[in-house]
């Protein structure tokens, strides 16, 4: 994939998570709330040369970029998006927890895209 339809990807992936939320169905939501971030991590990572082929290298190409700018949300952001992740499989999360988190992952993506244009 091109770092335009990671971006894409990335988008898409919001989009569908907010009709999983709506329709009720949080564990698809969560795994789409992830997918959003790791392709706008991969968005980047393509643009910069580097690999992401495995969940370990997504969250570590993250945070050297929140380092690089300095950025505590970048921070944050990939540990929630990485929380989603593990809702997915565990069921952990409340309501009330997942929309302030959907929040938070959203502005995750919308700035890693932005460093990706």
């Amino acid at each position: 994939m091109l770092t335009q339809e990671h971006a894409q990807a990335a988008e898409a992936f919001l989009e569908n998570a907010a009709r999983e939320f709506a329709a009720g169905d949080e564990l698809q939501a969560s795994e789409k709330m992830w997918g959003a971030a790791a392709h706008a991590i991969m968005a980047v990572a393509l643009q910069r040369g580097q690999e992401c082929g495995s969940h370990q290298k997504l969250v570590s190409v993250a945070w050297q970029i929140a380092n690089e700018h300095d950025d505590e949300a970048l921070l944050g952001g990939i540990s929630t998006a990485e929380k989603f992740h593990a809702n997915f499989y565990h069921g952990f999360m409340e309501s009330e927890d997942m929309e302030r988190n959907a929040a938070i992952v959203r502005r995750f993506v919308a700035r890693m895209l932005s460093l990706a244009e």
